[in-house]
This record gives structure tokens, sequence and C-alpha cells, in this order.
């Protein structure tokens, strides 16, 4: 049996996930983390996008789409605290396709220096959440 860590994914909201995986992968502000038991301490935080768990006993990954966060990691314990939270498989796709659009339409017309970085930040959780579904769907398909 391989070795696992307790996991608990925790949105402002709610709690969306808390239970035990093999690995654990996160969009850090750096880059792409992984995480496995034993991981040394580590506390982050987190750009826009998918948290992906890989479950014991199973050859699937849960994906999880998060707006930005903290990541904090013990050697048995990993805490994703989140603005918001959502399974993939909740997420709704033509909601996120008319944010990015809007997104998109809000940059082209750049009023002022802020608007300009909201809609950037707009859009940056709009095209994460759209690759938290594409990677669901492709993971559907195996």
């Amino acid at each position: 049996m391989a070795m696992t860590m307790h996991v608990d994914i925790v949105s402002s909201h709610k709690e969306i996930f808390s239970g035990p995986a093999e690995m654990v992968s996160a969009t850090g502000e750096l880059g792409e983390l992984g995480i496995l038991p034993r991981h040394s301490q580590l506390l982050t935080r987190l750009r826009p996008g998918q948290v992906r768990l890989k479950l014991p006993m199973t050859d699937q990954e849960q994906v999880f789409y998060i707006s930005g966060g903290i990541l904090e990691v013990q050697p048995h314990l990993v805490t994703v605290l989140a603005d918001t939270a959502e399974r993939a498989k909740d997420l709704d796709e033509a909601a996120a396709l008319a944010a990015k659009q809007h997104a998109e339409q809000l940059m082209s017309e750049r009023q002022t220096d802020f608007e300009y970085a909201k809609a950037q930040s707009e859009l940056a959780k709009a095209v994460a959440q759209l690759q938290a579904i594409d990677r669901l769907r492709k993971q559907l398909k195996k």
C-alpha cells in the first residue's frame, strides 16, 4: 500500500475536500509544486489554477479549481486555504467562457491601469477554470 498524507482543501465558504492522497499538485507563485508524503514543511501562496490529488488505490486524479490562496505543507498534512475553490466537475464552462470574453474585452478597452489589472486577474481566473474543465474531460476519456 502506498504512503498517503491527509489533505484539506478549504475555501472561505466551505470545506471542499478532506481525506487521504498519495500526491498533491498545485500552481505556486513560482511554478508547479508536487507534494508527496513526508515533504518538508512549506508555506507558499497559490496562483489561480488547479489543485490535483492522486487518490490512494486508483489511477485517477481529483481536480479542483482555486482562485488563489495559501498552501501549507506539514510532513503528513497538506492544507489548501483558497479564496474560492470548486471541484472541476462543478464548474460552469459557459460562464467561464463568458467571463474570459468579458475580461478580454475590458483589457482591449484599457481605460486605467487599475481596470486593466483587474481585467487581467479576471482573465487568469477564467482561463484557470477552463483548464480545470479541460483536464477533467481528458481524464474522463481515459
